[in-house]
């Protein structure tokens, strides 16, 4: 469901960053994720392509206890630094920074090109995930970064 949302993202040309638990999936681990995480730059008309994009999952926004369905002006999206959205494939956090890394340009910077599901995606790269991994500090983030050191390891073993 994962990959149809990058695809979704993909194709409604919108400018990311792949990174969270789905770049440790890309970059071969074995942790499970519940969520897309990505980073991207912090401008409405990122947004507002992040809308159109999903507009066939049935994305919504928390609001209060419930969820509402996503539904940005263009004055509304000129406010956000991030976007949190359910969809009929699961949960997209849209961010406007990376812990350990920075903002869009320094993520885009610090990633590389990989091909998912037959689509070429930017993310994070190996050291820079475990960067961020180790920035975010959660018993979960650093049990993530034990599995990407070894991946890192066994990598350059193959050189």
């Amino acid at each position: 469901m994962q990959s149809t949302l990058i695809k979704s993202l993909i194709e409604g040309e919108v400018p990311f960053v792949l990174i969270g638990g789905m770049a440790a999936v890309a970059h071969g681990s074995s942790l499970m994720t519940r969520d897309l995480d990505v980073c991207v730059p912090v401008e409405a008309a990122t947004f507002l392509r992040i809308q159109s994009a999903l507009v066939s999952h049935n994305p919504r926004v928390r609001a209060g206890s419930g969820w509402i369905p996503l539904d940005l002006s263009q004055e509304f999206a000129d406010r956000l630094r991030n976007l949190y959205v359910v969809t009929d494939l699961g949960k997209l956090d849209c961010l406007g920074e990376v812990a350990g890394i920075g903002d869009y340009q320094a993520a885009l910077a610090d990633s590389i090109e990989l091909q998912l599901d037959g689509r070429s995606c930017r993310t994070l790269s190996l050291d820079a995930l475990i960067r961020s991994k180790e920035a975010m500090g959660r018993p979960r983030d650093l049990l993530a970064v034990t599995e990407l050191r070894a991946l890192r390891e066994s990598s350059r073993g193959d050189e």
